[in-house]
């Protein structure tokens, strides 16, 4: 039974994962500060802090209980709220750590009414089976209070959950399936996010290039989209059987999409990738990214890739590097794979149709990919030394010799520095866009470069 209404409180977060999980916690800090709440920070102990947890891997849900625990025990008079893929995937288990209030699931979490009535003594647990989400269901857009870096950027939800089915992947036990967010929403929390000052959308969701509603599709939503009053959209992460010819050419013609992808690989061997459920073969993945990198100026694709899959042997780990080593990629992403409950890789597993890879082996294979991508983004980074490159930038920060430092990206996801005399800071440059020529690159692969004014 709920108790009396809170009034007058103040509200904190922490998320943990992918730029979905931040515009979702955007949008939970937005209704409560709508309701009435302050919003506060952590540190300063806030009466309710929520954490937004990560269940993508088995390190991801570790990293999560960790954090919970440190701020149960930092914060002792706040009431602590679980939400996230890992309360969906395990709500009891974090229910049972103590000093946690509320364990909210994918479709609770943005209710307000569960962070606005104060429970009876205990733990409040409401988590809804996947198999209910419906498309009534579907959560709102996301959006807007808090973003990245002040008002840079924001996150809008634009879809969640996912119907490809891939054997290690436990986010449509989580998510459910593919469903989008109405166009005509999409379309007015976009306007909302310029109107407020933002310079940045970024398009989030599980399976973004998946967006299908009233026969719009992705590249229809994104052709929408440009006429919003906003001087860069950036499409993120889409699956590379996703990233079609349409796609490509709606990117290429545009003056506001960013020429920036994440394209997934997973596995460079077409006997893993078979073994993974996945819809492309390296073939398919091979032919999508040359198009996309000759038909969009200045393109810049990473890659995920997970190392370690049960059945992978020297061999394919061989192939994969192989194959990785000859794409034009910007940079990579690289992952150990996780045995997730509930997956068809658990039960391959637990039946012994498939081996796991050894520990040891694993990290050896990892290492070696790490190399491989650190090479990848060094040489991608400088092939742009000596260019002119239009930077958005986010941040600023005084150096040891008084100078200031300020730090954006260009619109292809390269982080470019800049030093400028601290006299010409004034209000600084954070959500300006300037033109920079790119004079040569840190150790941190950051490109450094002179202000073209």
């Amino acid at each position: 039974m709920f108790m009396k209404e809170i009034n007058q409180q103040s509200v904190a977060a922490i998320t943990l994962g992918c730029k979905l999980n931040y515009a979702e916690t955007s949008t939970v800090l937005d209704m409560l500060v709508s309701r009435g709440w302050r919003l506060s920070t952590i540190e300063e102990g806030a009466d309710l802090i929520i954490v937004h947890t990560c269940a993508v891997t088995g390190q991801a849900e570790q990293k999560s209980r960790q954090q919970i625990r440190k701020v149960v025990r930092n914060n002792p008079g706040s009431r602590v709220a679980v939400i996230g893929c890992y309360a969906q995937l395990d709500p009891e288990r974090l229910a049972g750590i103590d000093g946690v209030g509320l364990v909210l699931g994918s479709m609770e979490k943005l209710d307000p009414e569960y962070y606005c009535l104060n429970p009876e003594p205990g733990t409040l647990v409401r988590v809804s089976p996947t198999r209910t989400f419906g498309d009534e269901a579907m959560p709102a857009s996301s959006m807007l209070c808090r973003t990245e870096k002040g008002r840079t950027r924001a996150f809008l939800k634009i879809q969640d959950g996912c119907s490809f089915g891939c054997a290690y992947c436990t986010i449509p036990n989580i998510r459910g399936r593919s469903r989008p967010v109405p166009l005509e929403l999409v379309l007015e929390r976009a306007e909302t996010i310029a109107l407020a000052g933002y310079r940045e959308i970024v398009l989030t969701g599980v399976n973004i290039a998946d967006y299908r509603y009233g026969g719009i599709g992705f590249a229809g939503l994104l052709r929408r989209l440009e006429a919003v009053d906003i001087s860069r959209i950036r499409i993120g992460s889409v699956e590379p059987d996703l990233l079609d010819d349409e796609l490509i050419a709606v990117v290429a013609g545009s003056q506001k999409i960013m020429p920036h992808f994440h394209l997934p690989l997973q596995s460079g061997s077409d006997a893993i990738l078979r073994l993974m459920g996945r819809h492309y073969d390296t073939a398919t993945y091979r032919n999508r990214l040359e198009k996309a990198v000759a038909s969009i100026p200045l393109c810049g694709i990473g890659a995920d890739v997970m190392t370690g899959y049960p059945g992978e042997g020297e061999r394919e780990f061989e192939e994969m590097s192989r194959f990785i080593a000859g794409l034009p990629l910007a940079y990579l992403h690289v992952f150990t794979c996780s045995v997730r409950p509930g997956t068809t890789l658990a039960r391959q597993v637990a039946s012994k149709e498939l081996a796991p890879v050894p520990h040891p082996e694993v990290a050896r294979r990892a290492s070696m990919l790490a190399g491989l991508g650190g090479g990848i983004e060094r040489r991608f980074a400088e092939s742009f030394i000596g260019s002119r490159m239009a930077v958005l930038f986010e941040e600023g920060s005084t150096t040891e010799d008084g100078r200031i430092r300020w730090s954006g990206y260009s619109g292809n996801y390269l982080r470019i520095d800049v030093d400028v005399d601290a006299v010409a800071e004034g209000g600084g440059f954070r959500g300006e866009e300037h033109v920079v020529l790119v004079e040569g690159i840190g150790e941190d692969l950051h490109l450094q470069g002179r202000l073209l004014f």
